[in-house]
């Protein structure tokens, strides 16, 4: 089953007095790239989170954890004024309005809606019981989280199956094709190497002929490569079946899909099946997109 690495969750819940909330998002990328913003006083917990989304099974993405934490039911709690900075803030508003003859007072709550303004100290206790109130909530966060990517997931998963499907239908007309398509280029070959030994009174022995275009039609032959590519059908399928992450192993096995197509159409001169061979490459592409989003 895949999951895509594009997805949201969020939890939001009071623990100790404390009204927490944990969102996470992600989009797509090659390896597991994890950025944690959160409170101050929770910086000891930053690798402790990342450690919870892997020990999760989130293993590719570039990962954003939001961590907001109000404090007001708190007890045990102490909000202090950062005064210097809260001067430099309030000089700097000063300094904007008399530049830019700006209208307005410059009030508390203006001020106050710069967080930096404000800290928050709590006595010195036990980490590990802030890390409990965190982690309850980070994970209803995660399990969320990874049921958004399991969706998203299945709808790729779906969309890619039937792509997939499209193009072994497509090979299989090649296939289909090919058989005639070299039976006309041995005769085409035979017809034009006659008429170039006739123009230069040149005589070959009638096997050597037969044989030297039997050659030539085997190299222009598809079989290896449509034997190759329904080999990389069931490969796929068999990835589709895995619970694990094989957004990798889906990129390498598409690029030789790709590369067998090319090859096909690189031999074959028919024109119906270059048609063909240009809609499997089309598809294909819209295949690799897909890909880039799965885990």
């Amino acid at each position: 089953m895949f999951k895509s690495m594009t997805a949201f969750g969020r939890e939001r819940a009071d623990r100790s007095g404390k009204d927490i909330t944990v969102e996470i998002k992600s989009v797509n990328n090659r390896y597991f790239d994890c950025s944690v913003k959160l409170p101050h006083i929770y910086a000891p917990l930053e690798q402790r989170i990342k450690q919870r989304l892997s020990e999760k099974g989130i293993s590719r993405g570039k990962v954003d954890v939001g961590i907001f934490v109000d404090f007001a039911e708190a007890t045990d709690t102490e909000i202090l004024v950062n005064r210097e900075y809260a001067q430099r803030y309030i000089n700097a508003l000063k300094a904007l309005k008399e530049e830019f003859g700006l209208s307005g007072e410059i009030t508390v709550m203006e001020v106050a809606r710069d967080r930096e303004v404000f800290s928050i100290k709590k006595p010195e206790g036990d980490m590990e019981a802030e890390w409990l109130d965190l982690c309850s909530v980070l994970d209803v966060a995660i399990d969320r989280f990874i049921e958004a990517r399991r969706s998203e997931g299945e709808r790729i998963e779906k969309d890619l199956c039937a792509k997939i499907e499209g193009i072994r239908a497509r090979v299989e007309k090649i296939e289909a094709a090919s058989g005639d398509d070299i039976g006309g280029y041995k005769s085409r070959l035979e017809e034009k190497l006659r008429a170039a030994l006739a123009d230069n009174n040149i005589t070959m022995d009638e096997n050597r002929i037969l044989t030297e275009c039997a050659i030539y039609a085997d190299r222009a032959a598809i079989d290896e490569e449509i034997v190759r590519l329904k080999s990389h059908f069931d490969a796929f399928y068999g990835y589709v079946a895995k619970d694990e992450p094989v957004g990798r192993s889906l990129d390498f096995l598409i690029q030789e899909m790709n590369r067998e197509i090319n090859t096909v159409g690189s031999k074959c001169g028919n024109s119906s099946i270059a048609h063909l061979v240009v809609e499997c490459k089309t598809e294909m592409e819209k295949v690799r997109e897909q890909i880039q989003n799965i885990e």
